[in-house]
């Protein structure tokens, strides 16, 4: 097995600083290489007040900071990393500049080293074309920050043998972090499976679904996410967000799952990126943001049946007052009422044990007050939505999950890999492979058809992998 005791960080920014100062803590003698020394001079002061509030808040010692600064050194002269057992690359998302680096640190690492890119968008077997040694190239993507983000992507290229990947799996562990095996496919796994969760957000918004605070409201609310899709890419920066999805799309031949979306890519030709712009989704000025959306008026139901712990389109349905109400199956409220020739609310899914708000949708205004009760009973806030196929929660869930289900079936990862990613990858509350199984597959299977016949799109068609478990 492949030991690595002298660490070199390549890239001194925010990135670079944080995965030295992971491996410094973990008590590795770390080399972090930047040619610009006011970079050089901000990694230093980051990692300093870093440690410092560590010893503020009683997670590391004065002294045990001391040595962990002890341990690290920054330089500009490439021929320090020459003993180096593993350079990480951190620098930009550039495939001249990183191929130049990688040139550059060949000509002075020993053979037994190891190179790995922190890569988030770019081929680990297009970046290792140059070397001579591909063997002994991996990529190691840590997530934003990386002393705080649990998640580690290892993705072997082609020329990368298990024993390389292995290695640096183990090492990532030592270090504290959930470290899973990845393909070297475009967005790996957190980049290609969550690009539904933005993507639907927007598509909601640019149908009238509901108002983007609406929206984020449920997904934090209903479903548990710590913020919603929106306000996140208000966050992450609406023209970082956009490239990674245009990228994706772009890297697959237009697959639809990963279809960029037009309101995104209006907020972008505005400049209005976010938080960091003032205006995005959102109106940042006079510290605004997202309003609380209000919620619908309905008494407490009398006799409710019990809140359900555990919510699936299988669940039975329920009669209040003339109304059927039901889960969703993807189905509109409209289409059932006109099948059965009654008032159809549809509620969309929400978490059984620790939901605050739920979202429904009612063939007519009575319906939608019953919806409210009901809701209200269960010490629910009610949101009524507008009528459309698999609603906002439930359809943005059930096609992450195909994206997920998709990505087993081309060996991205299994199914724990996906979940462990996307949980400490991208803050999820829960795996989409998890979640799928819990909802059922089967009714999963026919959320999924029902969207797809309902919107007439075929993006929402079912993975062929969930298919063949269902």
């Amino acid at each position: 097995m492949t030991e690595f005791g002298k660490i070199g960080v390549c890239g001194a920014g925010a990135m670079g600083s944080g995965i030295a100062q992971v491996a410094a803590q973990s008590g590795h003698s770390v080399v972090v290489y930047d040619v610009f020394a006011p970079s050089r001079e901000k990694s230093e002061a980051l990692i300093g007040k870093s440690l410092d509030q560590l010893v503020s808040r009683g997670k590391l010692d004065a002294e045990t900071a001391a040595a962990v600064r002890a341990n690290l050194v920054w330089t500009d002269d490439v021929a320090l990393l020459a003993d180096c057992d593993l350079v990480v690359e951190a620098i930009i998302e550039d495939i001249a500049a990183k191929q130049s680096l990688f040139a550059q640190l060949e000509e002075q690492m020993q053979p037994h080293a190891v190179i790995a890119s922190n890569t988030s968008s770019l081929s680990i077997a297009r970046l290792a074309g140059g070397l001579k040694r591909p063997e002994r190239f991996v990529g190691m993507h840590f997530f934003n920050p990386a002393t705080v983000m649990k998640l580690v992507e290892v993705v072997s290229g082609p020329a990368t043998p298990p024993t390389v990947a292995d290695a640096i799996a183990q090492l990532a562990r030592r270090w504290g972090k959930v470290a899973v095996p990845v393909a070297d496919v475009p967005g790996f796994i957190v980049n290609r499976v969550a690009r539904p969760f933005y993507a639907e957000g927007f598509r909601c918004v640019q149908q009238g679904g509901a108002a983007p605070e609406l929206i984020d409201l449920l997904f934090r609310s209903a479903a548990g996410f710590r913020m919603g899709p929106l306000e996140l890419t208000d966050l992450i920066g609406q023209d970082v967000n956009f490239a990674v999805a245009r990228s994706v799309y772009e890297s697959y031949f237009g697959q639809t799952r990963f279809t960029p979306q037009l309101p995104q890519a209006a907020l972008v030709d505005a400049n209005w990126l976010g938080r960091k712009t003032g205006r995005g989704v959102y109106d940042y000025a006079e510290g605004k943001g997202p309003a609380a959306p209000g919620a619908s008026d309905g008494a407490a139901l009398a006799n409710a049946p019990q809140r359900p712990a555990v919510v699936s389109a299988s669940l039975a349905e329920i009669e209040a007052e003339g109304v059927h109400i039901r889960f969703s199956n993807g189905r509109t409220a409209r289409d059932v009422a006109k099948e059965i020739g009654r008032d159809v609310v549809i509620l969309d899914w929400f978490d059984g044990a620790s939901a605050k708000a739920a979202g429904f949708s009612a063939s007519s205004d009575a319906a939608a007050g019953i919806a409210a009760g009901l809701l209200k009973s269960w010490g629910l806030e009610a949101h009524r939505l507008e009528d459309r196929p698999g609603l906002i929660v439930l359809r943005t869930l059930a096609q992450i999950a195909n994206a997920a289900g998709d990505a087993v079936l081309e060996n991205v990862s299994d199914e724990s890999g996906i979940d462990d990613a996307l949980r400490f990858g991208a803050n999820y509350p829960f795996g989409p492979c998890g979640w799928a199984r819990q909802f059922g597959l089967t009714e999963l299977v026919g959320v999924l058809r029902a969207i797809a016949v309902g919107t007439g799109q075929a993006m929402y068609n079912p993975s062929e992998y969930w298919v063949s478990k269902a």
